[in-house]
């Protein structure tokens, strides 16, 4: 019996070593001057504020790499949240959304945050601090509301 658990701690450590040579590239593309949300709408510090704790990291090419994108499995797993975050909302490349797509990503952004499906709960564990107060889930959901209301959808 302890010769098999030697052999299976063994073999379990031995692929977490391997699996560390399998690592995506953790990378910001870069930010396409006059794409930013920022550059085309009005977008308050306070509201700036929050985008930039709560949702960057997952919704912009200003993504922050912590220690531990660097160790497998867990790398794996960021990078996928990172690129179908970004691939449902890139605050970077806002003006290349269609005015129709912006209008619908705005109420989609009152929508998650309002059923508390944004931030991710997964997110959270390490980034307590991105969490939303409900005043702060308040402001964005106007902030939201009043943006959208100002785009001409055909």
């Amino acid at each position: 019996m302890r010769k098999a658990l030697k052999i299976a701690f063994l073999v379990l450590a031995g692929a977490v070593v391997v699996i560390q040579f399998f690592r995506p590239t953790f990378s910001n593309p870069p930010i396409v001057p006059g794409q930013a949300i920022e550059e085309s709408m009005n977008v308050p510090a306070d509201v700036q504020m929050v985008l930039a704790r709560s949702c960057n990291d997952c919704h912009s090419n200003k993504t922050a790499h912590p220690w531990y994108t660097q160790i497998a499995p867990v790398s794996w797993w960021l990078s996928d949240h990172i690129t179908e975050g970004r691939g449902e909302l890139n605050f970077s490349e806002w003006n290349t959304y269609s005015a129709k797509k912006k209008a619908h990503k705005l109420e989609e952004i009152c929508e998650h945050i309002e059923s508390g499906a944004m931030p991710l709960s997964s997110y959270l564990w390490v980034h307590g601090d991105a969490a939303l107060t409900p005043d702060q889930s308040r402001m964005l959901c106007d902030w939201a509301k009043a943006e959208r209301a100002k785009i001409a959808v055909e």
